[in-house]
Order: structure tokens, then C-alpha cells, then sequence
């Protein structure tokens, strides 16, 4: 089974060949040969929100819009239905007032950030594994800095489940050697599964390439492989960013020794 994190880019008109439009047909004929597990979707907006829903019938999306009316731009998770049942899940606003819709940090740009996090079930088995979905602002460093501790302290909280797995993922709109990504530093119990994965921005080409997007892990849960979709069809790209898959296994609590039922495998790309 597979996990993926995808900026799947705003409809932009200026994008030219990549419009939105354009990409639909690759994204949605790419997600059906890769058939992930769940997908972490960044730059949602309303429309594609429900095209989502309406293309993959299989899997629950869950979503919420970032600005004061819930409408807007939006991070989304979806997961496939048949393996995973939904047991909590939590929107909160990266800002002094997190449960507040649409504020945000003084510090930070004009666009209200949030995180979206699930606690799912693996049908079966007594296995529950924690995501958490987030896209930092784009414009500052102090804004991303706060935004980051703001959701890693929240994963700290957890009151329901706390030792679970948890998978943190989204685009962090800043490379691995930046200040805010130093955050990390008092969280050593999180590893990332994207290390030396390269550049996963790629502005169809056009741009100046940075690797952004990100899978932490933390607990009870392996990665065995990570890779970046890479997919494009006559210029036409999946995204200005490479989605990037994770093939992650979960492992028993108490016993990381012996491996328990497969989670999230990636095929090749």
C-alpha cells in the first residue's frame, strides 16, 4: 500500500499548458495505475475539492477551507476506504488562535495556513496510525518557524492515542538545511523519509528547483522506500511539484523487531 504527499497546484491560468485543465486527464489516469492508500493533497481549491470527491469514489476526502467561511484554498487528506476507517480528525489554523477560521500569525503573509489530522484504523487489526497534512507560508521563515513548532507541539498533546505512529507530511516551502526546519532539532524521535530525495519543486521546468516536500515519520513505523512521481505527457506535468510516495510499514508497539501487516509500498515510477 502506498503514501503519497502531492501539491497538486492551484489552477493557475497563467500555467499555460499546465493548467489545470490540462493535467486533470495525467493526474487522474496516474492515481489510478498507482492506486495509493491515501494521498496528502496541498493547494486544493473548491473546484478540485469536488472533483476529488466526484474522480475518486473509493477513497473519503476529507477537507476543509482555510479562510473565515471555510471556503478557499485547502490541504486534504484522502484514504482508501476499504482499508481505513476514520476515528478522530482535527482541523486547526496555524496562528495564536488555532480553532479561530482564517487567522494566522502576525509575522505571516496574507494567506491563512492550516493542518489537517486523522486517526485511522487499519480494518482487521488493532492498528491506528496518525497523519497529519499541512502547507507552511510561502513568503516567510518566522511564519513557517512558528506554524512547525505550533503542529509539533500539537502532535506532542495527543491525548487519544498518544504512541501511535504518526506520519507528518505536506510542503514545508523550505529545503532541509533551513533555520526553520531546525525545529526538528528538539524532536529527534522524527526521521525524515524524504532524506536525499533531491529537488521535489520543479516549476515545470522553469523554474529554481528545491526539494520542499517533505514525509516525517515517528514511532512504531519504517520506511523502505521513497520515491518522487515523475510522470509528465507532452510537456504536461502531474504539478509543479513531483508528488512523492513512501513505501512505509507499520510495526507493532513494543516490538519494532518483528514486522507486522505491510502499509504504504510504492511501485516503481
Amino acid at each position: 500500500m502506498k503514501f503519497v504527499t502531492f501539491n497538486i497546484r492551484l489552477d493557475c491560468k497563467w500555467d499555460g499548458e499546465n493548467n489545470f485543465e490540462f493535467r486533470q486527464p495525467l493526474i487522474l489516469k496516474v492515481l489510478r495505475e498507482e492506486s495509493p492508500d491515501i494521498v496528502c493533497f496541498q493547494e486544493v481549491l473548491p473546484h478540485v475539492q469536488t472533483w476529488l470527491k466526484n474522480s475518486l469514489p473509493e477513497y473519503t476526502v476529507v477537507v476543509c477551507g482555510r479562510e473565515p467561511g471555510l471556503s478557499g484554498e485547502s490541504v486534504c487528506v484522502a484514504f482508501r476506504r476499504s482499508l481505513f476507517s476514520l476515528i478522530h480528525m482535527d482541523t486547526f489554523w496555524l496562528s495564536p488562535e488555532p480553532f479561530t477560521p482564517g487567522s494566522r500569525y502576525e509575522v505571516q503573509s496574507d494567506c491563512p495556513r492550516t493542518a489537517v489530522e486523522l486517526l485511522l484504523h487499519l480494518d482487521g487489526t488493532e492498528q491506528v496510525v496518525r497523519i497529519l497534512n499541512t502547507h507552511l507560508d510561502h513568503q516567510g521563515e518566522p511564519a513557517r518557524r512558528l506554524g512547525l513548532q505550533q503542529i509539533l507541539h500539537h502532535l506532542e498533546a495527543a491525548p487519544l492515542f498518544p504512541d501511535a505512529p504518526v506520519i507528518l507530511t505536506g510542503d514545508l516551502n523550505a529545503p532541509p538545511d533551513s533555520p526553520e526546519l531546525s525545529v526538528f532539532g528538539a524532536y529527534p524521535e522524527y526521521r525524515n523519509a524524504t532524506e536525499g530525495i533531491g529537488f521535489t519543486y520543479h516549476g515545470y521546468m522553469k523554474g529554481t528547483p528545491s526539494p520542499i516536500d517533505y514525509i516525517f515519520i515517528r514511532g512504531p513505523i519504517t520506511c523502505n522506500k521513497v520515491e518522487k512521481w515523475t510522470y509528465s505527457e507532452n510537456g504536461v506535468y502531474l504539478s509543479d511539484h513531483y508528488p512523492v510516495c513512501a513505501d512505509l510499514e507499520l510495526l507493532p508497539c513494543g516490538n519494532e523487531s518483528r514486522k507486522a501487516s505491510s502499509l504504504f509500498s510504492c511501485s516503481p515510477a
